[in-house]
């Protein structure tokens, strides 16, 4: 490593007050790294640099893949065991406040994304000190932003859910569910990033274990608040944030013992560093915030044409791609980290290799799953429920099999964002994610309203074939600058 010292402490072009050190005393701290970080990042090297693609592949998505699955399960958990427990007008609460609080964790996830792909680059480029500077300084970020976030939620809650039409006592269930997670907003939000760091680290079970425990953990806890102590939807929220805080602090603990690659420094905040962060962390922000708002103009208009019937219906086919997205994002996610490192070590092709690994890999679970969802609509939709009435198992086969043909096309746009924010491509990647989660489904929405409740099923197929032809152009035109020929 002292062979490219040079390279090593290269600092920033776009960053000030990092590293200023002369270049002598540069190479003195950095020999008083201690032992075991020193193996910890040539076991990283050795994973992202010397592996064969296939082999990090396997190593990186399938525990992705798993982690983020894992993620969903509560989610899809929580609203059954509301659903069952407390009663229908807890279950609308919780949705009502469910928007906000996804909002919440958005910043801890836009701000994990962001910082992860400059720290993979700079650890591809052997810059190890600038790279234990962008942890750092995202780590405190997330912080900061969950405090003041997690302050104006928990202020205006009540406001916000009489604004979406909630008063008395369905107004103060969706109001404590959301300042419950406003609470535990500083700590809890990390979670949502941290998982990009310990992959990074190349400690991807570890990774889906914390994402396996925090997920077991906070479903038996949420049961044991509303079976056993029946603490209503504010039970329900204050076990998962009680989850993802203990999460939270078991994933930060190595990192403090220093018992991994990355190690929290004196932080040196710059203007650049910020934007640098933000730009690559808005895909990932736009993907978790800009859909939400899609979902509400999509079920303002299911009212209309179909009732609450449609909006169960289309309820069933969240859930199921609650199933679907995450294995997809997953795998894409995972591989960020060895792309980002193998771009910064200038190894283009082996981020070639690793592409049609994550292409081919995602497109067939795609096909797969939508495959299942045609075949089977009947099934589907007695998953979510029991007691299925004819009229919306008849409204949910249609539903389906149209929603269905978005999967042959979405893991596209997907697949070709997260690749394009791995080489900090953030421009777009984030135009990308825009068009495809809120631009198009709007511009869909209206342009087939005349179709009626068809219209609203053919929303997602229509909008994700669109993002599909729209990213096969991004990757023709901007080959060159992606190394793709």
């Amino acid at each position: 490593m002292q062979g490219k010292s040079e390279d090593l402490y290269t600092k920033h072009p776009h960053e000030k007050n990092i590293d200023d050190k002369p270049f002598t005393e540069s190479v003195l701290a950095q020999n008083e790294l201690d032992e075991y970080n020193s193996k910890n990042f040539q076991k990283s090297h050795e994973l992202f640099i010397t592996y064969h693609p296939w082999k990090l592949f396997c190593i990186a998505a399938i525990p992705g893949a798993l982690s983020m699955l894992s993620s969903a399960i509560y989610e899809i958990a929580d609203g059954i065991f509301v659903g069952q427990i407390l009663g229908e007008e807890a279950f609308a609460a919780i949705n009502l406040a469910m928007p906000f609080v996804i909002m919440l964790f958005a910043f801890g996830d836009m701000v994990g994304v962001g910082s992860s792909v400059p720290i993979s680059i700079s650890l591809g480029e052997g810059n190890t000190r600038r790279a234990n500077n962008i942890f750092t300084c995202g780590i405190l970020m997330i912080l900061a932003g969950g405090a003041l976030i997690g302050t104006l939620f928990w202020f205006l809650a009540p406001a916000l859910m009489e604004l979406m039409g909630a008063y008395g006592t369905l107004r103060d269930m969706a109001a404590d569910y959301l300042r419950m997670f406003a609470l535990f907003a500083p700590l809890g939000t990390i979670l949502f990033a941290v998982d990009n760091y310990l992959r990074i680290c190349g400690k991807v079970k570890s990774s889906f274990a914390l994402n396996a425990f925090t997920s077991l953990f906070g479903c038996v806890l949420e049961f044991s608040m509303l079976y056993f102590w029946h603490l209503g939807t504010l039970g329900a929220a204050l076990a998962f944030s009680i989850a993802i805080s203990v999460g939270s602090l078991c994933a930060l603990i190595p990192f403090m013992a220093k018992k991994m690659l990355l190690q929290f420094v004196k932080p040196q905040f710059s203007y650049a560093l910020l934007k640098e962060i933000v730009q690559s962390g808005t895909p990932a922000f736009l993907n978790d915030v800009a859909g939400r708002v899609t979902v509400i103009f999509l079920n303002v208009e299911l009212m209309i044409a179909g009732g609450t019937a449609a909006v169960s219906v289309y309820g069933f086919l969240i859930f199921a791609g609650s199933f679907i997205y995450p294995l997809i994002y997953g795998i894409c996610d995972a591989l960020q980290p060895a792309v980002g490192y193998n771009w910064g070590a200038r190894r283009y092709d082996r981020i070639k290799q690793i592409e049609k690994y994550v292409f081919s890999t995602v497109c067939a679970i795609a096909l797969l799953l939508a495959a299942i969802m045609a075949v089977f609509p009947d099934e589907c939709a007695r998953l979510f429920m029991v007691d299925v009435s004819q009229d919306i198992l008849v409204m949910s086969r249609d539903a389906f099999r149209f929603y269905a043909l978005s999967y042959v096309f979405r893991w596209f746009p997907l697949a070709c964002g997260s690749l394009l924010t791995a080489v900090e491509k953030t421009k777009l990647a984030s135009l990308l994610s825009f068009c495809m989660v809120t631009l198009l489904p709007l511009v869909v929405l209206f342009a087939l309203k005349p179709l009626g409740l068809l219209g609203l099923w053919l929303n997602a197929p229509v909008s994700a074939g669109i993002a599909a032809l729209i990213s096969i152009w991004i990757l023709i035109v901007f080959r060159r600058e992606l190394h793709l020929e």
